[in-house]
């Protein structure tokens, strides 16, 4: 293969840093940890080559309330038949759904009037194996679906429906349940090039009363999201996740609430660069925990509680979009692009993004090589709302063990560059990126979360399909 001959050629001539281990990042979790009035599994159909893998994932919420739903989807013109049909029964439900379907291996996108047909199966046979309706009493299709893996395959769509059916509640192979191992189990039916299964899970207060939140997601190369509502009227190697909770929280709001978390979170990190067709995330709220008679979280009714909540998912969903990036693709550094003294969040947003996504400053990162030259002509390259004034400009490296940062650009004036001890930072696995416009302390700042190019990324995507 091509790339194996590059390979060898380049591991002839420079010496190549071994991918650090990650498994680390994935530990077992309480099941006591989990959200309430939820059953999860994941199962092997066979759409991956290797016998036994999991490749799909089924989330069922069982709460007698109504379930609301959320999403954000990508923005590619060239939108996966998941991403469609999932904003199709979004709108058609306004902004209420009951289960979760994901499949990995195949990612069902431009594949046509098939894929839309396969995409649409998956739903009517997982709304087949969901508990009487709840109490929205909706008769029209309650379960979202998502696919990830090679672009313009046809799903083996026999094959996802046998495995969808062994879950119906009389089945001898029925696994659905609502411990860590289930957990577990779906989140490892995400998986696709990434090296651990990605779930965490938080507990949090809102007038009193404690509710859950937990969530998976995958993703390790093709990931530079770019992601927004669904257009449903009232409401506002891809990069797939879920959240769910047992908070009762009003569809309105629970979309606002992650279109604001999506855009601090999956909406800036970059492994890559490069967008999906199938990118997808999803939060269902059960209100399985929520006092009985209580009234949802409404950000009209009680702003406080709505915000209380609003800033729980967005912590959530940055803890697990950083383990996105911690998976990147042959990464062998995390690394945190802050931006601030910017005109706005949007233009710091911008920058941190345009230096996060610079195969420039990517590769110098796995170099270990502190140019902040590149660092600065990927700042100075993006428009901004207000003129910038590179002599307000500074650079700082900041180790993430706490010990002394290191300036390379002050006011726009170069530093006499320690090169010691900015090998020193940029050894570690994570460190941070600090650029500071100098637009004052009231100014805005924005986090992009990033990592290297290695010589691995070359060789994992010169082979993706064999």
């Amino acid at each position: 293969m091509l790339s194996s001959r590059l390979f060898k050629r380049f591991s002839s001539t420079v010496t190549i840093k071994p991918t650090p281990s990650k498994t680390h990042h994935h530990q077992p979790i309480p099941s006591s940890s989990f959200p309430s009035g939820y059953l999860l599994t994941g199962i092997y159909a066979g759409v991956k080559k290797k016998a036994g893998v999991l490749d799909v994932g089924l989330i069922l919420s069982t709460s007698s309330r109504p379930t609301s739903a959320a999403a954000c989807f990508t923005k590619n013109a060239f939108k996966a038949a998941p991403v469609i049909v999932s904003e199709q029964v979004i709108a058609s439900n306004v902004g209420r759904a009951r289960a979760i379907v994901v499949n990995s291996g195949c990612a069902n996108a431009v594949t046509g009037k098939q894929g839309m047909e396969d995409a649409w199966a998956m739903v009517k046979e997982t709304d087949e194996i969901l508990p009487p309706p709840s109490a929205s009493g909706s008769s029209s299709h309650e379960t979202l679906v998502m696919s990830t893996g090679v672009i313009g395959q046809n799903l083996p769509i026999s094959k996802i429906i046998s495995a969808i059916q062994s879950q119906h509640e009389n089945s001898s192979t029925r696994s659905l349940d609502n411990d860590f191992a289930a957990w577990e189990r779906a989140a490892k039916a995400f998986m696709t090039t990434d090296t651990f299964p990605k779930l965490r899970s938080r507990t949090f207060t809102i007038n009193g009363r404690e509710y859950k939140l937990a969530g998976m997601d995958k993703g390790a190369g093709m990931i530079h999201p770019d992601m927004g509502p669904p257009s449903i009227g009232p409401l506002h190697a891809t990069l797939i996740g879920c959240i769910m909770t047992d908070a009762a929280v009003s569809p309105l709001s629970l979309q606002r609430a992650l279109t604001h978390a999506v855009e601090r979170s999956f909406n800036s990190i970059s492994v890559d660069g490069d967008m999906s067709t199938n990118d997808t995330i999803i939060v269902l709220a059960n209100g399985a925990s929520a006092p009985d008679g209580a009234p949802e979280i409404d950000e009209k009714t009680d702003k406080e509680a709505y915000e209380v909540f609003r800033k729980e998912l967005t912590d959530f969903a940055i803890d697990l979009a950083k383990l996105v990036v911690r998976d990147g693709e042959g990464a062998t550094k995390f690394v945190t692009v802050t931006v601030k003294g910017a005109p706005t969040y949007e233009d710091a947003h911008r920058i941190a993004s345009r230096i996060s996504t610079s195969a420039l400053v990517k590769t110098a990162l796995y170099g270990e090589d502190a140019n902040w030259g590149r660092v600065l002509a990927a700042t100075g390259s993006v428009p901004l709302s207000a003129p910038l004034h590179p002599n307000k400009v500074s650079v700082t490296f900041v180790p993430s063990d706490g010990t002394t940062p290191l300036p390379v650009l002050v006011n726009g004036e170069p530093e006499k560059v320690d090169e010691e001890r900015a090998s020193e930072i940029l050894s570690l696995e994570d460190f941070e990126v600090l650029v500071d416009l100098g637009g004052g302390d009231k100014a805005e700042v924005a986090r992009y979360y990033t990592c290297d190019f290695s010589y691995e990324y070359v060789r994992i995507n010169g082979d993706y399909r064999s």
